[in-house]
């Protein structure tokens, strides 16, 4: 039997269900993660314990399938912000959370530009989104050999085994740098955020073909079909 793996991430768990191709749930597997709170208005997500704990629910609820995944979709906690080394993969700071508050002072300053952000990305310049956050970790790090990504980003690259640095509109069109109109990373609006567009992830449609690798499918014990779609919502 094929079935589709949904893998929802989420602010406090990581959950997998699986369907089959009626849309009946064949199985399902989550798990809570820690939340971590550095001082008052900062929230972080440690991003091994949302892959690890993503990944073990998905190998459970496949299990208990005992079906072949023909494609994945991937649902999550849209807002926070993955930075990672890309020769080595490692993350280089925790995630900041969607919730976390600590670049609202670099929010108010960018506010004389509040017009152009809201015509280019139909957001409010705020703290909730992504792009300030990264920059805030861009500034405390050294910079080598940078990705950054939204939560179905770094999944993804996981699943790849790093071949595919991706995201979607409905991700990008959440970071105050993606131009929902013209579907691409702002050139502007990095230059005000003072980001480089090399760390962004490429941007796909929301059904696209990142391959899950041979060997992450073989070591979570998946039967893996020819293709895997990836969805990002």
């Amino acid at each position: 039997m094929k079935a589709i793996l949904a893998l929802d991430q989420g602010t406090t768990s990581s959950r997998a269900i699986v369907f089959d191709d009626r849309a009946n749930i064949l199985a399902v597997a989550q798990r809570e993660y820690r939340q971590i709170y550095p001082q008052p208005g900062w929230v972080e997500h440690d991003p091994e314990e949302i892959w690890s704990t993503q990944i073990a629910v998905a190998a459970e609820a496949v299990a208990k399938a005992n079906a072949e995944i023909a494609a994945i979709g991937i649902t999550n906690q849209r807002e926070t912000t993955v930075v990672w080394d890309r020769r080595t993969g490692r993350p280089l700071h925790n995630a900041i959370v969607w919730q976390d508050r600590r670049t609202a002072a670099f929010c108010d300053e960018l506010r004389v530009h509040e017009e152009l952000f809201r015509e280019r990305t139909g957001l409010v310049v705020d703290a909730y989104f992504s792009g300030t956050k990264l920059r805030w970790i861009l500034d405390r790090i050294d910079a080598g050999d940078v990705a950054f990504g939204t939560v179905d980003t770094w999944l993804i690259w996981r699943l790849t085994n790093g071949r595919a640095h991706v995201t979607d509109p409905t991700n990008a069109s959440r970071t105050l740098m993606f131009d929902i109109r013209r579907s691409v990373w702002d050139g502007e609006l990095l230059e005000l955020l003072g980001i480089r567009n090399v760390v962004l992830p490429e941007v796909r449609p929301s059904i696209s073909r990142p391959r899950c690798s041979a060997s992450a499918a073989r070591a979570r014990g998946w039967r893996r079909t020819r293709t895997a779609r990836a969805r990002s919502s």
